[in-house]
């Protein structure tokens, strides 16, 4: 996922150094670039967010449970 906004980064960065003026290409940028990638991420890095949540909590209570595997010998 993440090789696809790059690739789409760099095609609205060629598209932002075409604009006629500074205030254009900025928000080219902004619009069609980094809020459009940014929920890309977002959206489809919801399940893994949520597999961490739970492995963290699933962590923590072992920790308070006392479950903890013993340290491994050096």
């Amino acid at each position: 996922m993440h090789i696809i906004a790059i690739g789409w980064l760099y095609v609205v960065a060629l598209m932002t150094l075409t604009e006629r003026n500074l205030v254009a290409g900025a928000l080219t940028l902004l619009f069609y670039g980094l809020l459009p990638v940014a929920l890309l991420l977002w959206l489809f890095g919801g399940p893994g967010r949520r597999r961490h949540a739970a492995r963290q909590a699933a962590q923590d209570s072992r920790t308070d449970s006392g479950d903890e595997d013993p340290a491994p010998p050096p």
